[in-house]
């Protein structure tokens, strides 16, 4: 749900390669699950791939909450990315992200979710994310890393040696 704001600090162009960087606003956003400790269980928050058009970051999500299944949501995130918090972060400095989160369902709750990105270099890094559900404060740090130009990822075939 707050995922959406990690995910718009990703966007570092910077590095000492002859090749350049493609741009950020071109590249999808993958951010790793996270998961935190809630009373005698654990909150998992599992954020889909995020696209970026006109300056907002969309994706699915899902939270796990074990062994409160019934919490369990899923939904959709919007996290607004301005071009300054590209600039800003292709040049190696910490963003502030904002967005929303959307549950699904006839109740679509919508909450607003709130990130820190600190970049490790133009394709890494992590995030600080937040948001409130309930009068419970739900916060997660995964790690994030831009993927192609929106391009489906296709992995090489494993080919095992004959013995």
């Amino acid at each position: 749900m707050s995922l959406k704001i990690f995910i718009l600090t990703l966007l570092v162009v910077a590095g000492n390669s002859t090749f350049a960087a493609p741009s950020a606003t071109n590249r999808v956003l993958m951010i790793d699950s996270s998961s935190m400790p809630i009373g005698a269980g654990k909150a998992t928050l599992i954020i889909g791939v995020l696209q970026r058009t006109n300056g907002v970051y969309t994706g699915d999500y899902k939270l796990k909450v074990f062994p409160w299944f019934l919490k369990n949501e899923k939904g959709r995130l919007a996290i607004v990315v301005s071009d300054k918090s590209l600039a800003d972060a292709d040049q190696g400095k910490v963003v502030a992200i904002v967005g929303t989160a959307t549950t699904s369902g006839k109740d679509g709750k919508t909450r607003d979710v709130k990130a820190t990105a600190t970049p490790i270099n133009n394709n890494h890094g992590t995030l600080k994310l937040w948001f409130m559900a309930g009068n419970r404060k739900m916060i997660f740090e995964p790690a994030y890393h831009f993927a192609g130009n929106g391009a489906t990822l296709v992995l090489a075939p494993v080919i095992e040696p004959k013995l």
